[in-house]
């Protein structure tokens, strides 16, 4: 019996896939369990595997496509069963999923798939590739010849957003840039160690205008660079919008003495390598302490109830090329700073890869998101529901502190707490606020 490939739900917040790659081709012989193609996430690029035996008879969805969850994406079968039933239900499916979203057109049949999508302009808007030869009038008025334009390569140029956008800015043809991200993905240092590409004249046809024509105005302006969103992107645009508008939100921000961390960095620098920790690493291991002695910030808000965790999971919020992904140090109260900072630096690496398991960016109770290395004094970040609280840490700058009668230099930070006034009140997370100073401003206290 034939077996529908499905684009599966591999993340617990997935909506939507894109297929990356097929790493089966039609014709294969698959079983059970065997990877069969690349999907993007909402967070991470994961693997698609085979619930079935047979052989790949069809593949229905071209690479760089987006599905929903559910829909069907290639046919496996025996290599002499019929298919056409299957293979005529999952068109169905596409035609309609098609039609709603008010997108290009798709047609399958046996074995092979093809897309006929929209084509970008300038204004964002779309028209359709190609067109059914039965929809044109019987007389039309004489037609003008387009220029032939050649084909593009065949598969999608995989290249992350802030890539091609680089790269319209600087003038710089995707496809003449060697990638050197992930499956050959374009990146942002692949724009900038490249060179501007040589503009091509194309020649422009001879267009008889009618005398009551009125000639258009070409813009002196070039349009918009239109971009299509990216998993990860749509995700956190859903994210923030579920955040900063239903969430009560109240700011609370601390300047903290950051001198005997200084210290504390010197000296774990100094004993070797395998104790160097950031910064953040300390942040992340103080916040943590202070949590399991203020339980009461360390909580979901799910709507009708308020959970509170009795160990800190704590989210470090990673800048990536395609967006913000958080993964999560869990039960960071109970480790050594040499063992999160292994961690972060490890989540830190593969966030930026689209390696992560979904189980290594979900299940937070609090988290951490600091600019401090960008040079940012002080900001304030927007909640990551459920959670009920995040942290926004700034830089950390030399500063002239009175102190027993003379002005000493000091390493300060400022930090601002995001709170949920629906689980935590301004008291609650200024006595937070006070554990966390405490902690980082004498680190030895950690240790107890």
């Amino acid at each position: 019996m034939a077996t529908k490939v499905m684009m599966e739900a591999l993340s617990p917040t997935m909506e939507e896939g894109r297929l990356v790659k097929w790493l089966k081709q039609v014709g294969d012989v698959i079983k059970t369990g065997d990877t069969i193609a690349e999907v993007e996430t909402d967070k991470a690029i994961m693997e698609l595997v085979a619930r079935g035996d047979g052989v790949l008879r069809a593949k229905l969805v071209e690479e760089g496509t987006t599905s929903p969850i559910g829909f069907v994406i290639g046919i496996i079968a025996a290599a002499d069963e019929a298919i056409e039933a299957a293979t005529a239900t999952a068109a169905g499916g596409i035609a309609a999923a098609t039609a709603t979203a008010g997108g290009g057109t798709a047609t399958a049949g046996v074995g092979t798939a093809t897309a006929a999508g929209g084509t970008a302009t300038a204004g964002g808007g779309t028209t359709p590739a190609t067109a059914p030869a039965a929809t044109a009038p019987a007389a039309t008025a004489p037609a003008v010849a387009a220029p032939a334009v050649a084909a593009p390569p065949a598969g999608p140029l995989r290249s992350s957003p802030l890539a091609r956008r680089l790269a319209a800015e600087r003038g710089i043809s995707l496809a003449a840039v060697a990638g050197s991200g992930p499956n050959g993905r374009v990146i942002r240092r692949d724009i900038e160690s490249a060179a501007p590409t040589p503009a091509v004249a194309v020649p422009t046809p001879a267009v008889a205008v009618p005398p009551a024509a009125v000639a258009v105005p070409t813009p002196a302006v070039a349009g918009p660079v239109v971009l299509p969103l990216t998993q990860i992107r749509k995700t956190i645009a859903r994210r923030l919008a579920e955040s900063i508008g239903p969430i009560p939100t109240f700011y609370l921000t601390a300047e903290i003495d950051m001198t005997r961390v200084g210290q504390l960095r010197e000296q774990m620098v100094a004993a070797g390598d395998q104790f160097k920790v950031s910064v953040n690493d300390i942040v992340i291991k103080a916040v943590a302490t202070a949590l399991v002695r203020h339980p009461e910030v360390n909580a979901h808000w799910m709507g009708d109830s308020i959970h509170y965790y009795p160990d800190a999971h704590i989210g470090m919020a990673v800048a990536t090329d395609d967006g913000l992904i958080v993964p999560v140090i869990r039960n960071a109260n109970t480790k050594g700073l040499g063992q999160i900072g292994a961690e972060a630096r490890d989540f830190a690496k593969r966030a930026r890869e689209r390696k992560l398991a979904p189980a290594e960016y979900s299940g937070g109770t609090f988290s951490v998101s600091n600019l401090g290395m960008f040079g940012i004094d002080q900001f304030t970040a927007i909640i990551n529901p459920p959670e009920a609280a995040i942290l926004a840490v700034g830089g950390t700058e030399t500063k002239p502190v009175w102190e027993n009668g003379a002005f000493v230099p000091k390493q300060r930070m400022r930090v601002t707490l995001s709170c949920d006034h629906r689980v935590i009140d301004g008291a609650i997370g200024a006595k937070f606020l006070q554990t966390l100073r405490q902690l980082l401003e004498a680190p030895m206290m950690m240790l107890f």
